[in-house]
């Protein structure tokens, strides 16, 4: 959340609040409704007063509409959610999650053992991946010895790939596929 939003969020908070107390005080008649509607009256037709409200009255109406229909997502948000860009002096090049993912689902799928893969990959800010992948191996896998492989054929072929740093390759098998029935 930006700044700006945040001091909305707190300036609203706090309207909200003294406007809730106060009309808790005028239903309980702890408060004389006719004071408040001469207090209010007077800063309304007061010259510079009622300047004040109403200059207060439209930066929260302008930034009611900014809050409700503009979204806030930054730059960096937008990155993280499609990849990660890279630059040289040639240009720019945009390296999708989905890429990376198929990255992943290709190696994996090179082992025999693999019967099925479905990976998620996270990127934080400075372009370090992290790869979930879930498998589905076979009956003869040995589940040890095939993630540690795999992992490293992931780490080395995203490395190769796009340059780009591996932190975790988490590998889940999800499922020992049932041996084929021989005919």
């Amino acid at each position: 959340m930006k700044i700006l939003e945040k001091i909305t969020l707190i300036i609203y908070s706090y309207v909200i609040l003294i406007l809730a107390v106060l009309a808790c005080l005028l239903v309980f008649r702890w408060l004389d409704p006719e004071l408040v509607g001469e207090i209010v009256n007077n800063i309304l037709s007061g010259d510079i007063s009622g300047k004040i409200v109403l200059g207060v009255s439209v930066i929260f109406i302008l930034l009611s509409i900014k809050c409700i229909f503009f979204t806030s997502s930054s730059k960096e948000q937008i990155k993280e959610r499609q990849g990660v860009l890279l630059e040289n002096e040639n240009g720019k090049l945009m390296i999708s999650k989905e890429t990376i993912e198929n990255l992943v689902n290709s190696v994996a799928k090179g082992f025999e053992s693999t019967e099925d893969v479905t990976t998620r990959v996270e990127l934080d800010k400075d372009n370090n991946v992290r790869v979930y992948a879930n498998l589905i191996v076979s009956s003869e896998a040995v589940i040890k010895d095939l993630s540690a492989k795999l992992q490293t054929s992931i780490k080395d072929k995203i490395k190769t790939a796009t340059d780009l740093e591996v932190n975790e390759v988490n590998i889940t098998v999800k499922k020992v596929a049932d041996k084929p029935q021989e005919a």
